[in-house]
């Protein structure tokens, strides 16, 4: 089946509205179960918990014990602030406290909030190995400040770039962004050839896989929002680390 992706054009940042879950279709926002303290499980030997990475059924990607009886899943935008903001604060604790002690498992799958830029750093970051995923994560949302600063710049010296840009087909949009903001070069500095990242900006069928990923999570599970999280399949009504770990910690990770 093939699934057709529209993306939105560029926004104004408020474009991810920090968790604001209401609304939609499939699960809605509920408390999360209380349970009793889950035990901890020791990683495989010479392993540690977060090197342990696979790509999910759902295709997203998770990090820690597949079997976690704590299973927190977030539907995120690499563009977006709320996002970039749990993924700079959030996820070193989440993986010291709670991946580390293999009662939580955490898995990443994208929802492109801000269009055909998100598609190019979503394309880009599922280029890499599997088990550079998460590193790679974490550097796209470092460095989002620097992406931003571009957009903002073409849109001030050169607008009709933008133009231009974000009406052509969704691939070709994806490509252009990931060209006109550096994305490339900034991945050929973390070791990935620039003929294989233009490849993988053109692979149709992995934006095809993106964009079911993407319809399922509006039409299937409720999603309108970024950063959206999940405990144990059930929504949380939060987005950011001071909201979720209380919830986790409710779930058994304590």
């Amino acid at each position: 089946m093939r699934f057709a992706l529209v993306l939105l054009p560029i926004l104004a940042l408020a474009a991810c509205n920090g968790g604001n879950n209401a609304g939609g279709s499939g699960n809605s926002s509920a408390p999360v179960q209380a349970s009793a303290p889950v035990a901890g499980v020791a990683a495989p030997a010479g392993k540690q918990w977060a090197d342990v990475v696979e790509k999910t059924k759902d295709n997203g990607f998770r990090q820690g014990n597949p079997n976690a009886p704590i299973k927190l899943v977030e539907y995120g935008s690499r563009m977006c602030p709320f996002c970039a903001q749990f993924g700079t604060t959030g996820v070193a604790p989440l993986r010291e406290k709670y991946i580390a002690t293999g009662k939580v498992s955490y898995e990443y799958r994208d929802f492109l909030i801000h269009g055909a830029p998100d598609l190019a750093l979503a394309l880009l970051n599922q280029c890499v190995p599997t088990d550079a995923f998460f590193p790679t994560l974490d550097q796209i949302y470092a460095g989002q400040e620097e992406f931003e600063k571009k957009i903002m710049g073409l849109q001030q010296t050169n607008p009709q770039v933008l133009d231009q840009i974000q009406q052509m087909p969704p691939p070709q949009a994806a490509a252009g962004f990931a060209q006109a903001l550096g994305m490339v070069d900034f991945m050929k500095q973390r070791g990935l050839p620039e003929a294989q990242a233009k490849a993988c900006l053109a692979d149709q069928k992995q934006i095809e896989t993106i964009a079911k990923v993407n319809a399922d999570g509006a039409n299937v599970y409720g999603v309108n929002s970024t950063p959206t999280f999940f405990i144990n399949g059930q929504k949380a009504d939060v987005n950011d680390w001071a909201g979720l770990e209380p919830l986790l910690q409710k779930a058994g990770a304590r």
